[in-house]
């Protein structure tokens, strides 16, 4: 599991970067102010933020989704839950 504050969908990672490049890599994505397209907060202010083509989420906001999401079917799909469930084991 990566500790990067913003992480961006849709682009290629590299393959096995050297520890100045990585250390430069995180610096930079640390540093870049991100906003949440939901809630409007940047980066600076959330647990974690995903980056995707023009629009951002926060941890917050996402989690604030899925609790509808699953609220509003009543009972998760079977791949919700295998979602859901891997959440739960990362975040223990």
């Amino acid at each position: 599991m990566t500790d990067e504050k913003v992480v961006k969908l849709g682009q290629k990672r590299a393959k096995k970067p050297s520890e100045t490049q990585h250390e430069k890599h995180e610096e930079m994505l640390n540093n870049e102010l991100v906003y949440c397209s939901f809630c409007g907060r940047p980066n600076t202010e959330v647990l974690k933020m995903v980056k995707g083509p023009g629009v951002n989420i926060c941890s917050e906001c996402t989690m604030i989704a899925v609790q509808y999401l699953i609220l509003n079917d009543r009972m998760p799909s079977a791949e919700a839950q295998k979602v859901l469930d891997a959440i739960w084991r990362i975040s223990k």
